[in-house]
């Protein structure tokens, strides 16, 4: 007897530790002696379970249950759980270009344009312009954070124009003075994804326009305007003008 409940014991203990994956447990043992022979039964088929209760109720033997059960997962259990995250956001294209505070920062006056006046002068030289005219602008905040345009536009492709010229003679005198652009910052080529390096772009004395793509960048810019001295003709008086853009555009 003292076997058979240190069997039943240790079962029990067996099922109080076991893991919640173990298989329910529904195990039925009978023990006795008949006819001075011991017997044993584990888990017997449905006749014999029906024999073996008889004996119990006759005082023969004895028995040992032990039942336990649980639900089962709600859901099929998953070892390993992946979640990914997609995070997002968004960032306006944008350029800048700092031309300072007020309309006047961009009015480039040459002031006087000399011209050879002396009345010494070889009439082959006679109001023909003394040096060149250059204007020279530095920006120190320009660029645009996507793949962009770097645009110049002469308004004229003469340059500046003496627009009230009056009469003259074509073959010693003319009324427009030929500017070239040149424009340099730092930045990359178009969809290039480097460390950036000098850029630039120019429109020559003859160019209306000229543009660059650019991938992203920011940088200082300068624009160099150069106006040749003009040696081959006289500039008839008079005000000359013209304009000159610059646009940064966002692709």
């Amino acid at each position: 007897m003292k076997k058979i409940l240190t069997g039943a014991i240790a079962a029990i203990a067996l099922v109080g530790i076991a893991s919640p994956a173990a298989a329910q447990t529904n195990q039925r043992h009978y023990a006795g002696v008949v006819a001075g022979i011991p017997y044993t039964s584990t888990n017997p088929g449905p006749f014999a379970t029906f024999g073996l209760e008889v004996g119990l109720a006759l005082g023969v033997g004895t028995r040992y249950t032990a039942v336990a059960d649980a639900p089962s997962d709600s859901e099929s259990a998953t070892p390993t759980v992946t979640t990914t995250f997609n995070l997002t956001g968004s960032v306006n294209k944008d350029c800048s270009f700092y031309a300072g505070n007020n309309a006047s920062a961009t009015n480039i006056d040459f002031g006087v344009i000399g011209v050879r006046t002396g009345n010494n002068e070889n009439v082959n030289s006679a109001f023909e312009m003394v040096g060149p005219a250059f204007a020279n602008i530095e920006t120190l905040t320009a660029g645009c954070n996507f793949n962009n345009e770097v645009s110049i536009t002469k308004n004229n492709v003469n340059g500046l124009v003496n627009s009230a010229a009056g009469g003259y003679d074509t073959d010693e005198f003319q009324a427009n003075i030929p500017y070239s652009v040149t424009a340099a910052w730092t930045g990359v080529p178009v969809n290039t994804v480097t460390s950036g390096t000098g850029q630039s772009l120019a429109v020559s004395t003859s160019q209306l326009g000229n543009t660059i793509q650019q991938g992203a960048w920011r940088s200082n810019m300068t624009i160099n305007f150069n106006a040749p001295a003009i040696t081959n003709k006289g500039l008839v008086a008079g005000n000359y003008a013209g304009s000159t853009t610059l646009v940064l555009s966002a692709l």
